[in-house]
């Protein structure tokens, strides 16, 4: 386990690569995730890669000011529909591209992304809506 945000600094910032696995995999208690947030903001990206990361810590991401930060929140396979549909609405359209295609979206959150400005993210919803089964219950990750 990941006992400080100084520990994850070093581990993310090491060039053995058993290290590195170690910050990406490995969990931390919250109290260490928040203090990487708010004390090394460069590692923020680095937090929301990690694959044990609580969805707490997902939901603050979201709304992180960086994009390259809620562009990896947007690809977590674990990120629920809740924050899909927050950044169903995010100002970039990457964002948005890839809530389209994330398989936890909601028909609800792909509806709003129906008649998004850029015509490749309603196409993508288009084709999920048309061909796929999307999640109907914001709050059951399971295909129906």
């Amino acid at each position: 386990m990941i006992g400080s945000a100084k520990e994850f600094v070093r581990l993310r910032s090491s060039s053995d690569p058993a290290e590195y696995r170690r910050a990406a995999h490995e969990e931390a208690p919250l109290e260490v995730w928040m203090a990487v947030i708010a004390d090394h903001p460069a590692f923020r990206q680095w937090v929301a890669h990690n694959k044990t990361v609580p969805l707490e810590v997902l939901d603050l991401l979201a709304g992180d000011e960086d994009v390259t930060v809620r562009l990896v929140v947007a690809g977590k396979r674990k990120a629920p529909d809740r924050i899909l549909r927050r950044l169903a609405v995010d100002p970039d359209e990457s964002v948005r591209l890839r809530v389209a295609s994330h398989r936890n979206a909601a028909e609800a959150t792909l509806r709003m992304l129906a008649s998004d400005a850029w015509d490749e993210i309603r196409k993508v919803v288009q084709d999920r809506l048309t061909t796929e089964r999307p999640l109907t219950d914001p709050g059951n990750h399971a295909r129906r």
